[in-house]
């Protein structure tokens, strides 16, 4: 299991990036962290890097800080892997290293071959296994069964910005993150959006939550 040391190792260069399906969010999440870090005086740059955010879609996006002049996020250069479904955040294990911290929620969205019975979902727990043996910092949790219990069952996004504001990796506030979303989110889905992100901060900050590479 990684420490929290580990955990914990906040820098002022940071590339992060996201992956999900349509319709969870995924986009939301990066703009919402590009306008933190731009309000906290940094030039950040987000980008949608590839996919279709339609409902269904795969979508992934990238969010750079710091002193780096490209959102463009090679392999194996990811400091944050923020996934928002299972499936897509294995299959970008490509983008991490040893020390990316992973961020995966476990929640299941069958894509299109499996729904039509063309192929099948692997099981989840290999995946989470598979992670944890690529990477020393994992939190894998379903965000979903959160976000319903928060109120909203679209606040995934809310959730995991939660999970990755308690870990200190970026170099911005957690009130920072949370100010902009105060000031973006439709009135009538405040109360669910700061709630999912405190559920999400609180599974981040419980260390027995956390997954890491066997020794």
């Amino acid at each position: 299991m990684s420490t929290t040391e580990n955990r914990k190792q906040k820098t002022e260069n940071v590339r992060i990036y996201l992956t999900g399906v349509g319709g969870q969010g995924t986009l939301l999440a990066s703009r919402l962290l590009g306008e933190a870090a731009l309000a906290a005086g940094f030039e950040p740059l987000v980008s949608e890097t590839h996919g279709m955010a339609q409902r269904g879609g795969i979508v992934v996006s990238t969010v750079v800080l710091g002193d780096l002049k490209s959102p463009i996020i090679s392999p194996g250069e990811a400091d944050v892997l923020l996934g928002f479904e299972a499936l897509e955040t294995f299959r970008a294990l490509n983008f991490c290293n040893r020390r990316t911290l992973v961020i995966a929620n476990t929640g299941v969205i069958p894509p299109y071959t499996v729904a039509v019975g063309q192929a099948q979902y692997p099981p989840v727990s290999r995946l989470v296994a598979l992670m944890s043996e690529a990477v020393d910092s994992l939190l894998a949790f379903d965000a979903g069964v959160l976000a319903r219990e928060a109120g909203s069952p679209l606040a995934v996004n809310m959730v995991l910005l939660g999970a990755l504001a308690a870990t200190d990796y970026l170099p911005l506030s957690r009130e920072s993150l949370l100010e902009v979303i105060r000031t973006r989110t439709n009135p009538k889905f405040l109360d669910a959006n700061l709630t999912a992100f405190q559920k999400g901060a609180e599974v981040a900050e419980n260390p027995g939550g956390w997954l890491g590479a066997i020794p």
